[in-house]
Order: C-alpha cells, then sequence, then structure tokens
C-alpha cells in the first residue's frame, strides 16, 4: 500500500488542493495527516488562500481515506466539523519489522523521544522543516509543511510505499528519500 504523509496545512486551501492533486497523482491508497489541520496558529502568517472552511469541505470528501492525528493547533472544534478522527496524539505503523511512531511533534520528538526500540522510526510534523536521518538507533522523519515552509524549504509532502521513504514537492522533485 501507498501512504501520502502530510503535515501543516494550517487551512490553506491553495496548499490543501495541490496535496490532494498530489494524492491522486502518486496513486495512494491511505493519507496520513500529522496534524495542524485547520487553524494557521499566532506564530505563522496567514497562508496562501487561508480558507479553514474550504480545506473542511475538501477533506471531509476524502473522509474514508485519511487518518489524522493532532497537532497543537487541534481542538475539539475541529472534531466538530471534520468527519474523520484528528484529536489522537500518535498512532503506530509498521513498516516490515520497524514500528513507526507517527505524531505531529510537539510532544514527543528528537528531544523527548516516546517509549522506543533500536531500529524504530519517529515520525513528526511540527518544526515545518523537512528532515530524514538516523539519530543513534532512531530514524527521524519529517515530512515537512505542506503550506508554510521553514528554513528554505519548499512546500513538500512525503510517500511510503514498499519501505521507501520520499519527501516531494508538489512539482514531483524528490528532495529526499531513505529506506527504511
Amino acid at each position: 500500500m501507498k501512504l501520502l504523509i502530510a503535515s501543516d496545512i494550517h487551512g490553506s486551501a491553495h496548499y490543501c488542493r495541490k496535496l490532494l492533486e498530489a494524492y491522486d497523482k502518486e496513486g495512494a491508497q491511505r493519507m496520513l495527516l500529522l496534524g495542524d489541520i485547520l487553524y494557521h496558529g499566532p506564530r505563522n502568517d496567514l497562508p496562501a488562500e487561508y480558507a479553514p472552511k474550504e480545506v473542511i469541505r475538501m477533506l471531509n470528501e476524502r473522509k474514508q481515506e485519511i487518518y489524522a492525528v493532532r497537532g497543537n493547533c487541534e481542538a475539539e472544534v475541529d472534531q466538530m466539523v471534520l468527519e474523520f478522527p484528528v484529536l489522537a496524539d500518535y498512532m503506530i505503523l509498521f513498516a516490515g519489522e520497524r514500528a513507526i511512531y507517527a505524531t505531529h511533534g510537539h510532544v514527543y520528538n528528537e528531544a523527548n523521544l516516546p517509549p522506543m526500540k533500536e531500529g524504530d522510526v519517529l515520525l513528526h510534523g511540527h518544526t515545518h522543516v523537512l528532515c530524514a536521518r538516523q539519530s543513534g538507533s532512531i530514524l527521524i522523519l519529517n515530512p515537512g509543511s505542506v503550506a508554510i515552509p521553514k528554513e528554505g524549504n519548499p512546500p513538500t509532502y512525503a510517500t511510503l510505499e514498499d519501505g521507501l521513504f520520499r519527501i516531494r514537492t508538489f512539482e514531483g522533485e524528490t528532495v529526499k528519500e531513505v529506506r527504511l
């Protein structure tokens, strides 16, 4: 199964459309959203075409294909309008023998790891900075931000298929990749 992974849409209808176009083009079967879906947050400028109600409509149309975890900008009111679960703090996925701990990153991150075994993977967003690197015995993965990338990064998402994690731009360029 091919999984598309994205974080930090922050209410941008423009980038949500681009994300859904990429999802279709990639031929992914499921989408994993790593939080901060609707609200831009007080520290961020408004993203392009800030329209949370439009993002709600677009994502609800795909509700049967979306898994999501809670970001630091999600609240109970978001769950009232989104028709798929968004309030779980984390989820555990498996890629072969490796456990993938998927979370937003505001609680658990490289500086504050959840309980993990050697060889496990921490997958998170929150920083808006893409990452695919080994840190000790743990692999750290971050797809970057769909709408508000930081540190000179372009808007990105990731795919995971057959143990290959790829961070990609909306123009189809692979920025980073790592085999799990």
